[in-house]
């Protein structure tokens, strides 16, 4: 059996496992402060711990670190990062800038998108990052490692980023204990030091699992990808809903809002002749109201070999304007990131098949 991976690890677990060596406590101090604050990447960084212990520690605890497979860059400066994990397993995070009440952040902060697994087994049908089906979980330590690595590629270890948002690769309450035992840390004063309501969880509909969010007692923010008003629409495009329907769905949004007293954000992908008729506003306004959800609409990133389009930007415009006559609290997103692949899965997917190719 592997050893565990220090970044996996919590602070009592540290200082347990420092007792049994007979370390001091403040050792274990200044341990986490060279994986959460300094973000260090290898034990040897650690100078002010002693060698014996740093040996100690090399023997006990795996270190890993993901490597910088690819990298790419918007104009808008929003960025992609392919990471490669000690298996040879990709997986992308993104860093966004701000976009003034996406998420409640101010226009000088950094969003990013954590991915949570490799590849995905729900088979949404315009998403990239199950089109080669779903590998495994990402371990906690792989999770937290995408925070802190783009910390040290973007700021040389310094705190940059602000708010993150667990929608990237994969189904995040798919993987539910390693996510949120990574959050936990993330959030720890310890560790990530980030406050839980600068984190939105997303899924695509896991109401059992939205229930046992709303039960934590972390303030995290929920997201859910609707992308559907009726169950019709949704199933079209959304295997999902066969399991969880509109009407358990809701129900376990309500139960969620009622727990935390948070808003809720009904992610909604604009996608040209299945979703972005103006005879789905009316549904989708009455659901997020019933919710007191807002609304965010993003126009589809058109993924190679799918055969789904973004609306015009007319359309877009309407069925923004319906949906404010309604008065439901929506937003459009002037997509950022289109001209990196910047869609889940995308960059994983055409570095993967390069690599199949020989190209």
């Amino acid at each position: 059996m592997s050893n565990p991976d220090i970044r996996s690890q919590t602070q009592p677990q540290i200082q347990q496992q420092f007792q049994v060596w007979q370390e001091p406590v403040y050792r274990a101090t200044q341990l986490l402060h060279w994986l959460y604050a300094r973000r260090a990447a290898h034990w040897d960084e650690m100078t002010n711990l002693p060698k014996s212990l740093r040996q100690h520690l090399a023997e006990t605890y795996a270190f890993s670190w993901p490597e910088l497979a690819r990298r790419q860059g918007a104009k808008d400066t929003t960025q992609k990062f392919l990471w490669r994990l000690a298996d040879g397993a990709l997986i992308e995070s993104v860093l966004i800038p701000a976009s003034p009440g996406l998420y409640g952040e101010p226009s000088d902060r950094h969003t990013l998108c954590v991915s949570t697994q490799v590849g995905c087994a729900y088979g949404c049908k315009f998403c990239a990052s199950g089109l080669d089906g779903w590998k495994r979980n990402l371990g906690v330590e792989e999770i937290v490692n995408q925070v802190l690595a783009v910390e040290r590629t973007e700021s040389g270890g310094g705190r940059l980023i602000s708010n993150l948002v667990i929608m990237g690769m994969g189904e995040p309450l798919a993987n539910y204990d390693n996510l949120l035992a990574a959050l936990r840390i993330l959030n720890a004063p310890w560790g990530g030091g980030m406050g839980a309501r600068k984190i939105t969880v997303s899924t695509s509909g896991l109401a059992p699992q939205i229930r046992r969010l709303a039960d934590e007692p972390q303030q995290f923010r929920l997201a859910v990808s609707l992308h559907g008003a009726t169950d019709e629409t949704r199933v079209r495009i959304m295997p999902i809903n066969k399991k969880y329907p509109l009407k358990e769905l809701t129900a376990a949004c309500a139960y969620y809002q009622e727990k935390k007293g948070r808003m809720i954000t009904l992610e909604y992908i604009l996608i040209a002749g299945v979703n972005d008729g103006l005879d789905q506003t009316a549904p989708l306004a009455k659901l997020a109201l019933s919710l007191h959800a807002k609304v965010n609409l993003i126009p589809y990133n058109k993924v190679e070999g799918l055969p789904w389009v973004r609306p015009e930007e007319p359309a877009q415009e309407a069925f923004l304007a319906a949906l404010e006559r309604h008065r439901v609290t929506a937003t459009l997103r002037r997509e950022k990131g289109g001209e990196i692949d910047a869609a889940c899965g995308q960059l994983r997917l055409q570095t993967e098949r390069e690599m199949k190719s020989g190209g």
